[in-house]
């Protein structure tokens, strides 16, 4: 899908499955780069004039190379929590305060469930060093609406996660069982 004005052109890729075969593109992004280096080295015996644009063709396919095998390590470290329903990020202070908007018919297992994986998508050694004490609060809330044209958040639940290190990796989940019997009515 493809939305164009007269200065601007976006495109939108929707549902497209890209190959993610990141061996196959190491692999070839490096045979590329060893043709460039024996050109080079060639380019410089025989004395091209071309022989310092190689040099730079050479050194950005080596820096292609690393960053598609740095690109290839850290891609895939998402797990999914099974029973995990969609959420949207409603707040986040960048260090150790988030909130999470959930639809108001989920149930409690979904929360404890869609916690954990929110536990496990947002948190970052990084947070540590930002907030004023040692742990990591994300807070599940959904919108309800007592009044017709009056909507008020109502908190589900909260899940603290440790910064102290992987000695304590256990997350700490609280459910809030009256906000459960109030979104029920």
């Amino acid at each position: 899908m493809v939305y164009a004005n007269r200065f601007h052109r976006i495109i939108i890729i929707e549902n497209m499955d890209i190959p993610l075969n990141f061996a196959k593109y190491i692999q070839w992004s490096g045979i590329a780069t060893l043709v460039f280096l024996v050109l080079t080295i060639i380019a410089f015996l025989v004395g091209w004039g071309i022989r310092f644009r190689l040099v730079g063709v050479t050194s950005f396919m080596a820096v292609l190379t690393v960053g598609i095998f740095g690109l290839g390590l850290g891609l895939f470290t998402r797990t999914e929590i099974p029973g995990a329903v969609r959420f949207s990020l409603v707040y986040d202070n960048g260090a150790n305060q988030a909130v999470i908007s959930l639809p108001n018919t989920v149930t409690a297992e979904q929360v404890e469930a869609t916690l954990k994986q929110a536990a496990s998508d947002l948190f970052s050694s990084g947070r540590a060093g930002a907030g004023g004490n040692n742990q990591f609060i994300i807070s599940a809330r959904t919108l309800v609406h007592p009044q017709p044209g009056l909507s008020a958040p109502l908190y589900l639940g909260q899940i603290k996660k440790s910064f102290s290190g992987p000695g304590d990796n256990t997350p700490e989940l609280q459910l809030f069982p009256e906000s459960f019997a109030k979104l029920s009515q």
